[in-house]
C-alpha cells in the first residue's frame, strides 16, 4: 500500500484494499482521504459509501455546482440547492437482444429541491441546466474505458 499521507497527482485517483474488511478501500484524491466499501446486506462492513453511492455523489455534486454557477452568473435568487439520487438497476424488457443474454437496465432518479424567490421560468431553465452538468454529460455519453496491468 502506497503512504496514504502523500497527496497523489491532480486527476489521479487511486484506490487500494484497506484490509480493515472484504470490501473496504482507501480512495485518495489529491490530499483526500475517502473509504468505500459494501453494506453488511451484501457482505461488506458499511465503513463507508459503496460504488455506486459515490458515483450518485459525483452526479450530485456536479449537479449543484452546475445550478450553483449558472444562478449566479444570471444573478438568480437561488439561494439553496438539494439534490436527491437514487439508482437501481432493473431487467431490460424491451431490448432485442434480450432472449440471447441477460440485459440490465441501470436508471438514476434525480430529484431537485431549489429554494428561493425563483420564478417559474428560472426553476425550468435551471432543470434544463441540470442535464448539463459535465459528470451528467459523461454518464449519458459513450464512454470507453481502458484497463491494463501496472
Amino acid at each position: 500500500m502506497s503512504d496514504p499521507a502523500e497527496p497523489t497527482p491532480p486527476g489521479i485517483v487511486i484506490v487500494e484494499d484497506s484490509n480493515l474488511g472484504p470490501f473496504v478501500e482507501t480512495v485518495r484524491s489529491g490530499p483526500h482521504v475517502l473509504t468505500a466499501d459494501e453494506p453488511v446486506a451484501v457482505g461488506g462492513s458499511d465503513r463507508g459509501p459503496s460504488p455506486y453511492e459515490y458515483l450518485l455523489s459525483a452526479l450530485g455534486a456536479c449537479t449543484a455546482m452546475t445550478l450553483r454557477l449558472y444562478a449566479r452568473q444570471k444573478k438568480w435568487p437561488l439561494e439553496r440547492v438539494r439534490v436527491r439520487l437514487k439508482h437501481e438497476r432493473t431487467h431490460a424488457e424491451d431490448c432485442a437482444a434480450c432472449e440471447k443474454e441477460e440485459r440490465m437496465l441501470d436508471r438514476i432518479d434525480r430529484q431537485l429541491e431549489l429554494e428561493g424567490p425563483l420564478d417559474e421560468t428560472q426553476r425550468e431553465r435551471l432543470l434544463q441546466i441540470a442535464d448539463r452538468c459535465p459528470v451528467h454529460r459523461t454518464l449519458t455519453s459513450t464512454i470507453a474505458i481502458r484497463t491494463r496491468l501496472a
